[in-house]
């Protein structure tokens, strides 16, 4: 392991943050308000992902809400099937089956939905569902060498496909209106203000997890190597490695932190539909990482938070006009602060912090550490 995985400063910015979600907000927000965040920290797991594909391993994904939905449709199968029970449901002309299925005239539960009556496979398919489309999207992708802008609008395509298929088949997906009245996970009621507190702090540790997990893979060899990647990938690739290999991991790994995310939301919001899926929510999520900064998984964080919140504020004063404000504040972003709210601190509070704690200013190019490395470079397969 590392031995600069988490160094006291890293420790520092982990245990504000964690205070501010854990402390801060849970004593000083109502039921309402609270909810409201938590369901802004399950986009955070969407940032966190861009962090690593986008601002490290340099790969645009504007499609990221298609795992997002995703994982939020897997959970609000399992959370309507078990609401949907025979007693529950026995004024329908097929009792069992949810009602959007029985007002479409369906007679019969679809085979892909039958896994779900089974909680430990709802729990394994949040993260897998994103994660398998992802590699059949990276494979196809990646092995060809498509990148850059490219791969940017297949993403948005891919959403877009994903929002009219769900829209269309009405029967299976319920259509615009997406799943909803949920009722109860594994038994317990999730609409009372003491469950939407759980599932707050539940949201809440899934979250620092992520965090400190990505920033494991970050300050690892495998880490350097995206980063060296995303500066000089074709040194990288005279250099022995795997190029496709390393993009795959990282998109894939964005993809399922974007599932757990999305099922998160479905627990907490209680449901989900197509308007979480398409190309607006995909480009908000690139936004929520382009504010907080790409290249800082905190900054991300940060970023999420503050661009939603703004959103909920203003939309209640200009409904109107948020969406332009929206595209406004990431085309000043890109202009005037490429770096984001990330890069305000290191350029006027990193220094002072640094000295603080006693660490100086050590910058460390790790792009350029792998590439001037001594070691003989082991080829992915």
């Amino acid at each position: 392991m590392n031995s600069s995985f988490l160094n006291r400063k890293d420790i520092l910015c982990i245990g504000l943050f964690a205070f501010l979600i854990l402390v801060v907000f849970p004593l000083g927000l109502d039921t309402f308000r609270l909810n409201l965040f938590g369901k802004y920290l399950t986009y955070g797991f969407v940032a966190l992902g861009l962090v690593l594909c986008w601002g490290d391993a340099g790969i645009l994904s504007l499609g990221q809400g298609v795992f997002f939905g995703l994982g939020g449709y897997c959970m609000a199968m399992y959370l309507k099937l078990e609401s949907s029970t025979p007693e529950a449901t026995k004024i329908q002309s097929t009792p069992g089956i949810p009602d959007f299925m029985d007002w479409n005239q369906i007679t019969s539960l679809p085979w892909f939905w039958k896994p779900f009556h089974s909680l430990a496979f709802t729990i394994f398919a949040v993260p897998a569902v994103p994660m398998v489309l992802a590699l059949v999207i990276a494979i196809a992708m990646f092995r060809r060498r498509v990148g850059g802008t490219y791969f940017a609008i297949i993403t948005q395509a891919i959403a877009a496909i994903l929002t009219i298929l769900i829209i269309g088949q009405q029967g299976y997906t319920g259509g615009v209106n997406g799943i909803t009245d949920l009722r109860s996970f594994h038994g317990w009621d999730i609409r009372t203000d003491h469950a939407r507190n759980v599932l707050y702090f539940v949201c809440c540790g899934l979250l620092l997890g992520s965090l400190i997990l990505l920033q494991f893979i970050r300050r690892s060899k495998l880490g350097r190597i995206l980063l060296a990647m995303r500066d000089r990938e074709d040194r990288v690739r005279f250099s022995g490695y795997d190029v496709a290999s390393f993009k795959i991991f990282a998109f894939c790994v964005a993809a399922a932190l974007a599932g757990v995310g999305g099922a998160m939301f479905t627990l907490q919001v209680g449901f989900m539909s197509p308007s979480f899926v398409g190309i607006v929510p995909s480009i908000e999520m690139v936004i929520f990482a382009a504010v907080g900064g790409r290249t800082s998984l905190l900054g991300a964080l940060y970023g999420t938070l503050l661009v939603n919140w703004a959103r909920s504020t203003l939309s209640e004063a200009f409904p109107n006009a948020w969406l332009f404000a929206m595209g406004a504040l990431f085309i000043i972003v890109t202009m005037v602060f490429p770096n984001g709210l990330a890069g305000l601190y290191r350029s006027y509070l990193d220094p002072y912090v640094s000295r603080l704690l006693g660490m100086g200013n050590r910058q460390n190019n790790a792009a350029k550490e792998v590439l001037s490395s001594t070691d003989t470079p082991v080829v992915v397969k």
